[in-house]
């Protein structure tokens, strides 16, 4: 099936029962056994299983086009069952443009259990391969990067990858953040990932009414250990999120057309104006990552970012006039959402390592819905006036 008809049919079968289009929302915490563990439908405590979440995993699965999938209650909290698979000792290799909770979650949570985050030099798959050591066990990155849109050639730093050995004589587990990619627009695993982490909060649900992470592989050993841990620690969705998720996939790759649309009007706009040094969008052809996006995507998410002119003023003085555009954080929803990455997203960035990175005060960051890309415009163009 191609990927407009997986989104609506992937694990979305008709309920054989009562025949119900839509995937019936479990609402019970514990299921009858007959007898002594005689499980139906192998179902025992919805918190190592539900049919509302196993529904759900199904489709994630199928979107990424991998084997296994898992949800789980947040980003966060599935970025936390990765970082399970890691001992005292091992490594962590990422790169400088990541989203600032994955961040703090390295560098404020992990690190005292002795699990070092080495940051390569810069987001290439060079700088990947030569920050790694005999310690590295886990290659975290993210493309297109938050909030920058740094693009990664994602088959080049598997195939970087190949050779290493750590000193467990093992390959580091890549990981890709495809959260402001999508299925709809790339699909890691094919380009050799083991792991494809999800917010699904965002593009996956689309409608900024539900919270929720994701992880997908093909790699049974991995799945085992991560459904493990999703048991253990229990980081799960409620049977009324798992809903939602499936009824927001639904339209994803609908709505990421005109996420896209509107991104490629609204940075035109943005690129042409007095006010703005800098856009960051890889739909242009200038833009450093553009040849290797159209390699491995098969479009662009509705995200912007740019510079102001007249610095943290500026973005106090845009912010106060929007009157379309919200200022938040969050993205991927229906409506459009404009934030400020050193005081929201990434505020978990010491202040000398969010210059470094180019996390500058005057950065704004877009997240573009699906309103007509003429009254976008109409609010940029007050609010920068």
């Amino acid at each position: 099936m191609k990927f407009a008809t997986l989104a609506v049919h992937a694990g979305q079968d008709p309920d054989p029962r009562t025949g119900a289009v839509n995937v019936p929302v479990h609402f019970s915490s514990t299921f009858a056994q007959d007898g002594l563990g005689g499980l139906r439908q192998g179902f025992e405590y919805a918190r190592t299983g539900n049919p509302s979440r196993q529904a759900l995993e199904h489709t994630l699965a199928a979107l990424e086009g991998g084997t296994y999938g898992l949800a789980f209650a947040s980003g966060q909290a599935a970025s936390t069952a990765v970082l399970d698979l890691l001992v005292p000792g091992d490594e962590i290799v990422t790169v400088p443009d990541i989203y600032g909770g994955s961040y703090r979650l390295f560098h404020r949570v992990f690190k005292k259990y002795d699990i070092r985050t080495v940051v390569a030099a810069a987001s290439t798959p060079e700088a990947v391969r030569a920050a790694l050591s005999p310690a590295a066990s886990l290659v975290w990155i993210e493309s297109p990067s938050n909030p920058l849109l740094n693009i990664l050639d994602l088959e080049q730093v598997a195939e970087g990858l190949g050779p290493f050995r750590n000193a467990t004589g093992e390959r580091p587990v890549l990981l890709v953040d495809n959260t402001f990619a999508s299925p709809a627009l790339q699909n890691p695993l094919a380009l050799g990932a083991d792991l494809v982490a999800h917010s699904c909060t965002k593009y996956l649900g689309g409608h900024s009414d539900v919270v929720g992470g994701a992880l997908v592989t093909n790699r049974k050993d991995l799945w085992e250990r991560l459904k493990f841990y999703q048991n253990a620690a229990g980081g799960v969705p409620s049977p009324m999120d798992c809903y939602l998720l499936q009824r927001g996939i639904r339209t994803l790759p609908l709505r990421m057309k005109q996420h896209e649309r509107n991104a490629f009007r609204v940075a035109k706009y943005l690129r042409g104006h007095s006010s703005v040094e800098q856009v960051f969008f890889p739909g242009f052809q200038e833009h450093p990552g553009h040849r290797t996006a159209l390699k491995q995507m098969r479009g662009f998410p509705g995200m912007v970012s740019f510079r102001l002119r007249g610095g943290l003023d500026g973005v106090r003085h845009v912010f106060s006039r929007l009157r379309l555009i919200l200022p938040a954080e969050s993205l991927g929803g229906v409506e459009s959402l404009a934030c400020h990455p050193a005081t929201m997203t990434h505020a978990a960035f010491p202040p000398d390592e969010r210059l470094r990175v180019g996390i500058t005060d005057n950065l704004v960051r877009l997240s573009l819905g699906i309103e007509d890309a003429e009254d976008l415009i109409e609010d940029l163009k007050y609010a920068l006036g």
